[in-house]
């Protein structure tokens, strides 16, 4: 059914067609609305069947659902920024034990300094943790990939993090296609555990592992990882089968056949670079772009496939790792380690800083004509950044960064008493 509504309220309208048996909720911008909707149609009724849990912290939701998993049951989350921060242990505990728990992380910064818009830092600080990672251009691939990312942790007993711009979509209102109840069941089968809890079947769940097993367990996990690469790609189609939509998947490619510059990305900026894209290709220009999906399991057969004709590649990303430079970058490197074509990192839209089309005509413009550093920040105010450092070396001491800038660029006024 078509509808128009705010990205939270749909992805919690199709986590509620999955019927969850336990819901662990703590509330974190930007994504509370979609934990109010499920607290609400749980009240109300409308989703039966499931136990709907406000806990202290995001450390004990998801600390709930791990238990609640290894129970056998059917269970979400969903949390953003500092919240998977606190969450951390956790995090790595779920995945360590196998326990196919679906959480949605609504992207957005990470402090110091604060900061609650969008960029990807905070699902990209958990990249690591044994979670298959997915990512959403639009509400509908939302709505539609939450949905898939039930079968799929199920299938591996592998947890799910679908990850959503904080705000961007999370806060937008859209039309998006609600599915029947009918449609999701036929899709997704009832929950029946790869492990469980049993009394009358005991195991031991997160038992201590030393030196003589512990590689293989990871292995093991590595493993998984590596079977959904094959799964993921399946789910989509089965998908796209019954509900007429291509969603999910490992990657999607956007005028790339014929493309000289290609553009990587991920989230909600890849609809932005399609439109920068149609207007330079009604100049003659060869250029497309590739989205990333699926980031764990990394997709480095399809990127490489995808890129393997281009002269050049820009991934375009909003996290990056201090110190060493671009994250997603890094990773599209390895996937083309064998081909002979330069990638270019660009920074972009940290902190919730737009990206508009026209930074981006002006990058695609220097991409182009190779004329990019290896690690570009878009729209970095150098003059402001020089001037900064100028007067740390003036006065030997760096005070409040945060402060300092907000002064220069007459956001705040250093108070004085």
């Amino acid at each position: 059914m078509l509808k128009q509504m705010e990205g939270s309220v749909a992805v919690a309208e199709a986590v509620g067609l999955c019927r969850p048996e336990v819901i662990c909720a703590y509330p974190i911008t930007p994504q509370t609305h979609i934990v109010e909707g499920l607290g609400e149609m749980v009240k109300s009724g409308k989703l039966e069947n499931c136990e709907y849990l406000n806990v202290e912290s995001e450390f004990a939701a998801l600390s709930v659902g791990i238990g609640s998993s290894a129970a056998g049951a059917r269970t979400y989350t969903a949390t953003a920024s500092q919240g998977i921060l606190y969450m951390a242990e956790a995090v790595y505990n779920a995945s360590g034990m196998g326990l196919p728990i679906v959480m949605t992380v609504g992207n957005r910064a990470i402090g110091a300094p604060i900061n609650i818009w969008n960029d990807q830092t905070d699902s990209m600080s958990m990249r690591d943790a044994g979670w298959i990672q997915l990512f959403c251009e639009t509400n509908q691939e939302a709505v539609d990939v939450h949905i898939q990312a039930f079968r799929i942790a199920e299938a591996l007993s592998v947890p799910v993090m679908v990850c959503m711009d904080g705000f961007i979509l999370t806060h937008a209102y859209e039309r998006v296609d609600i599915p029947e109840q009918s449609q999701v069941d036929e899709f997704l089968p009832p929950f029946v555990p790869r492990q469980v809890l049993d009394p009358a079947n005991p195991i031991s769940m997160g038992a201590m592992v030393g030196p003589e097993a512990f590689t293989e367990v990871r292995y093991l996990a590595h493993h998984r990882q590596m079977e959904a690469l094959d799964l993921i790609p399946q789910v989509a189609e089965s998908f796209r089968e019954i509900f007429g939509r291509d969603s999910g998947g490992l990657i999607s490619t956007y005028k790339a056949d014929d493309a000289e510059t290609l553009i990587v990305s991920l989230g909600s900026v890849i609809g932005t670079i399609k439109d920068v894209i149609d207007e330079r290709r009604e100049n003659g220009e060869k250029i497309g772009c590739v989205a990333i999906r699926s980031y764990r399991p990394f997709p480095i057969q399809a990127i490489h496939d995808a890129c393997k004709h281009a002269k050049r590649v820009v991934v375009i990303e909003k996290c990056f790792a201090v110190g060493m430079g671009g994250i997603v970058a890094a990773n599209v490197r390895m996937a083309l380690t064998t081909l002979p074509l330069p990638v270019y990192t660009v920074v972009a839209g940290l902190g919730g800083r737009p990206i508009t089309q026209k930074s981006l005509h002006r990058l695609f413009e220097q991409a182009g004509q190779d004329k990019l550093e290896g690690l570009h920040f878009l729209d970095l105010d150098k003059q402001l950044v020089d001037k900064i450092l100028e007067q740390e070396e003036l006065t030997g001491c760096s005070g409040s960064t945060a402060e300092n800038i907000l002064s220069n660029v007459g956001v705040v006024a250093t108070a004085k008493v």
